[in-house]
């Protein structure tokens, strides 16, 4: 049995995924939208996170924030409910201080923990196709991943516990910094009389090409990019200054690229 914990935008169609490839899945929601959807799945909805991790064979949590993962794994009884050698998966994207105190807690309990970031959004675990960094010992790994492999493609081992979270922090740093970059691309193009459409959308077919070129120019604009994803970007670039901070890391280069991005989020009120 597989307990999910958060059955969000990301944390539902990972039900969906692991129902559709044969588990038996347990899942405790946390607002009252996703209770809801989950009475149309194939899952049993428990209304206690404790509940999710009794008899289970891996639990996943799949929440928003840092503190909704302390929350969950080191306040909820979580742990206690769930047996000895169980596997305890972190999606979220949080500090690598904040795995370590699971781990902590679930060793003596006979848990083995690991973190799997994700990269991508929900139509990529609906498809099967959500990057999952993931960090932990080997043997965890290699019993979880055919779990992981219902809704992510690849599954990316990286390391030991905590480098799933400090491979996502490099990756979040460099996607913001991109978009902060095409901010500068944007005003130098507007500076030699170019229209920023036109040539965003030119750049997409040059060697400027990536993965966020491709969304600002679904969306037309840096700017619109920015304000239509200002919530994730703006809670992507908190944990990037937190944990480079927290970790004595230096952002270098990058660090005027997110300061572009900042000041494309400030409208929107966020950054």
């Amino acid at each position: 049995m597989i307990g999910v914990v958060g059955a969000g935008r990301m944390g539902l169609p990972m039900v969906r995924r692991l129902a559709e490839a044969g588990h038996r899945v347990c899942v405790a929601a946390r607002s009252d939208a996703a209770r809801g959807a989950l009475t149309r799945e194939p899952a049993q909805l428990v209304p206690e996170v404790a509940e999710v991790g009794e008899g289970a064979d891996a639990v996943l949590v799949c929440v928003r924030t840092d503190e909704q993962v302390r929350e969950v794994c080191l306040e909820s009884g979580l742990l206690d409910a769930m047996p000895a050698g169980a596997i305890l998966v972190v999606h979220t994207t949080a500090s690598p201080h904040t795995v370590d105190a699971v781990a902590h807690l679930a060793a003596p309990r006979g848990i083995d923990v690991v973190d799997a970031p994700v990269s991508g959004g929900p139509p990529d675990v609906a498809a099967g196709r959500i990057t999952l960094y993931v960090g932990g010992a080997g043997d965890a790994v290699a019993r979880i991943r055919p779990v992981l492999r219902a809704y992510g493609d690849p599954v990316l081992h990286v390391g030991p516990l905590g480098a799933g979270q400090r491979v996502k922090l490099v990756n979040n740093t460099v996607f913001a910094a991109q978009i902060g970059l095409l901010a500068h691309a944007a005003r130098l193009g507007r500076q030699l009389g170019l229209d920023e459409r036109l040539l965003l959308d030119a750049l997409t077919h040059g060697s400027a090409s990536s993965r966020a070129l491709a969304g600002v120019v679904r969306r037309g604009s840096v700017a619109e990019f920015a304000s239509s994803t200002a919530e994730f970007l703006g809670k992507d670039l908190d944990v990037v200054h937190a944990v480079a901070g927290e970790l004595g890391a230096e952002l270098g280069a990058l660090a005027p690229a997110l300061d572009a991005l900042t000041a494309v989020l400030a409208p929107s009120g966020t950054g």
